[in-house]
């Protein structure tokens, strides 16, 4: 189908079809869709999950010449590919990692105008051999995905997207699309300013993604609290975030020797290994990846149902980006962060020890202000959705969102919190302020240590005055103090708690002190009124054995299993139960290629339960 400066949404509607299954766009697809087929620069901002490749990939399939896309992670490009290819979508990639054969093979494809889209890392692209190549090659629009990277605000920066705008003078009739999944209005000015786009389309979706329940917590028993929520997802896809490469090794070996299948991934480890839990992933034969967040952004799994941030990350950007690889696929997910007032400290140290090898005194003062800001959500109690709303710009429409821990009360205030805290002060101030947080702890738990009996802290006034306070909780309250002001803790390597101007005020119960501990509760939800929904009418037992199919499919193929079918229209399949061909082309997210290829398996394996 050739359509050139035209937009007809009857024909995009049929193309969505054919190639996808859909039937119907969201309003922000619509209107990039739009804005790409009239040949008009656009800045899309749509969160992960909201259907942002659609936009560029749809317009694509709809007119005469190629598509150029540039991203920036080489596995992130090959699951587009091969998911295009899936729906009988023509596209191939150009990255490092090909083989000289894969390589030349793309190279004859481009040549012969074959591909709707070409997928290519900026470095790969930039490259005089494919510039030359290009030349000949009819590009009707540049798409920039990730675009945030463009930017020295952004929380991703990469200099070699600095160079993409200097693709004008070489492609000059190509209209230029930039994508990204979060961006402050900052931000997107930037991007619009350094990829000089012209009277662009500004398209900046809601950022709330109300399939998501986000739960934030102090850490208090980090690994009991981490179960607690993989429990909550059993045989469900669970990333779990750690700071340090030492910490998800010590997590993901914790929890294999607690009966969950999980493998570490970090940039650390040997290429192959990496690849090998990434496949194991994305074929649904491993469930819990224990990462930095090396692993994440080049993953296209949709059916992930719940993150856990073992520590606070360096920004909203950040936990935006990172919680939002749960729940692609529109259904409910959960998002769990636990937090210390030490994580801000250490990043700070990260960032310093970066900045300091890269020949600068100190990090940047927007990095500073970004961990300020996450902080500072981490510690509030307002509505996560609003929150994270607001600080994109954006309004939050009602009191309550119904699914975060703020507005499910799953906190509890401790009670007598102003004589909790002037003791907790009052320990730190006859201990000199010259001791880390377990020292305190130790001595008002009146342990019996054998340090605490040397330095004669078992003789203090404070020693055991709060006896009856768990260990986890009591370091939780001292973080909390810290995050109030009535305390600090130094920034070294052995960090010291210490008075600050303001603890008199706390020791005299001046202030307003509020300590809050995660309730106890036998079972939290695992899913929201949007949850039942999404399962109402579903047989379980028929879901499970169609994912079983699809993974079969997915190892015969070589290709991630939600390329298959994704968990939304295994669903629909186990909802409505089609007994023929026609009746399955009816379900959402099943196209013409996918039919032709599935349809045997599928309707065997829901006939067969009939």
């Amino acid at each position: 189908m050739a359509v050139t400066d035209t937009f007809s949404l009857d024909a995009v509607l049929a193309t969505l079809k054919e190639f996808w299954g859909y039937d119907a766009l969201r309003p922000m697809q619509e209107q990039a869709v739009r804005a790409s087929l009239l040949g008009q620069d656009s800045m899309v901002v749509l969160p992960t999950g909201g259907g942002k490749s659609l936009c560029y990939q749809l317009p694509a399939a709809m007119r005469e010449g190629t598509d150029l896309v540039i991203s920036p992670l080489i596995s992130l490009m090959q699951d587009q590919v091969d998911g295009l290819t899936a729906c009988g979508y023509p596209a191939v990639a150009l990255h490092g990692g090909m083989s000289a054969k894969a390589l030349a093979k793309a190279e004859d494809e481009i040549r012969c105008g074959t591909p709707h889209l070409i997928y290519s890392a900026p470095e790969r692209l930039l490259a005089p051999r494919t510039l030359e190549m290009l030349e000949g090659v009819d590009i009707r629009a540049i798409v920039i995905d990730e675009a945030h990277c463009v930017s020295h605000w952004g929380h991703d920066f990469r200099p070699e997207y600095r160079r993409l705008a200097n693709l004008k003078n070489r492609i000059p009739g190509a209209s230029w699309h930039a994508f990204t999944a979060t961006a402050t209005e900052r931000v997107q000015r930037d991007i619009v300013s350094q990829l000089e786009l012209r009277d662009p389309a500004i398209l900046v979706g809601d950022c709330d993604r109300p399939n998501l329940t986000y739960r934030v917590a102090p850490r208090t028993d980090a690994k009991a609290q981490l179960l607690e929520a993989i429990n909550r997802h059993s045989d469900r896809a669970v990333i779990v975030y750690c700071i340090s490469r030492k910490d998800t090794e010590r997590t993901a070996a914790w929890l294999d020797g607690h009966g969950v299948n999980a493998k570490a991934y970090h940039a650390g480890l040997g290429a192959r290994q990496r690849q090998r839990v990434q496949e194991e992933f994305m074929s649904e034969r491993l469930h819990v990846v224990v990462a930095t967040v090396a692993f994440g952004m080049g993953v296209d799994r949709s059916d992930v149902r719940c993150v856990v941030h073992m520590a606070m990350p360096k920004s909203i950007e950040h936990y935006q980006q990172e919680a939002g690889r749960a729940g692609r696929d529109g259904l409910e997910a959960e998002c769990v962060l636990l937090y210390s007032a030490a994580d801000p400290a250490k990043w700070r140290q990260l960032m310093t020890r970066s900045a300091q090898e890269a020949g600068e005194e100190g990090p940047p003062e927007h990095q500073l202000q970004l961990l300020m800001h996450i902080h500072r959500f981490c510690s509030s109690m307002k509505c996560r959705h609003a929150a994270l709303a607001g600080y994109f710009g954006q309004a939050y429409a009602g009191e309550s969102c119904g699914a975060c821990d703020v507005c499910l009360g799953e906190n509890e205030l401790a009670e007598d919190a102003v004589v909790i805290a002037q003791k907790i002060v009052s320990c730190v101030a006859r201990l000199n302020s010259r001791f880390g947080s377990a020292q305190v702890v130790d001595v008002l738990r009146g342990s019996q240590k054998e340090k605490i009996r040397r330095m004669g802290h078992d003789q203090l006034s404070v020693f055991g005055l709060l006896e009856d306070t768990p260990a986890a909780v009591l370091n939780s309250y001292v973080d909390q103090l810290i995050d109030a002001g009535a305390l600090d803790r130094t920034e070294d390597d052995r960090p010291v708690v210490r008075l600050t101007d303001q603890s008199l005020e706390f020791l005299k119960g001046l202030r307003d002190v509020v300590l809050r501990r995660p309730k106890v509760v036998e079972r939290r939800k695992t899913r929201s009124g949007r949850g039942e929904a999404d399962w109402e009418g579903v047989d379980q037992a028929l879901f499970d054995r169609l994912r079983a199919v699809r993974r079969g499919l997915a190892e015969a193929r070589g290709v991630p299993a939600y390329i298959i079918f994704g968990d939304q229209t295994l669903r629909e399949l186990a909802r409505h139960k089609p007994g023929t061909a026609d009746e399955m082309l009816r379900i959402r997210g099943v196209g013409q290629q996918k039919l032709d290829d599935f349809a045997e398996d599928f309707l065997a394996c829901i006939n067969d339960g009939a």
